[in-house]
């Protein structure tokens, strides 16, 4: 009786060992982009950069910062520039996680750019 073969070995088929090792490899660079892109951070200010944001690239907010002479502002600009700041945050971490994943996407089905230079929508 034969014992059951790994089904990723590739004994003697050298094709086969060359598109598993490539497949590997791409696997491996996928999952550097994934940790590369959960590790993003945007970075907002407003108020003169007496408020400042910083948010993940999900929108999650990572810190916060208010000096104390933005305190002066009063409660409703105050919360303005806060919302200001996420949002020039939020741009950044979007554009930072674009420019990671573009590089992986281009030629594919997934790059928004057509052969022709149009842009799909």
């Amino acid at each position: 009786m034969t014992s059951p073969r790994d089904p990723l070995t590739t004994t003697g088929d050298e094709e086969l060992g060359r598109l598993l090792r490539g497949y590997q490899q791409d696997l491996a660079e996928l999952e550097g982009l994934r940790d590369r892109i959960a590790a993003v951070k945007g970075r907002g200010e407003a108020a003169d950069g007496r408020v400042v944001v910083e948010v993940t690239q999900t929108g999650t907010l990572a810190g916060v910062t208010i000096d104390p002479r933005a305190m002066r502002l009063g409660s409703e600009q105050l919360a303005a520039a806060i919302m200001e700041a996420a949002g020039r945050a939020g741009r950044q971490a979007e554009q930072e996680a674009q420019d990671l994943v573009t590089p992986f996407i281009a030629g594919t089905l997934l790059d928004g750019d057509r052969a022709d230079g149009t842009r799909r929508r």
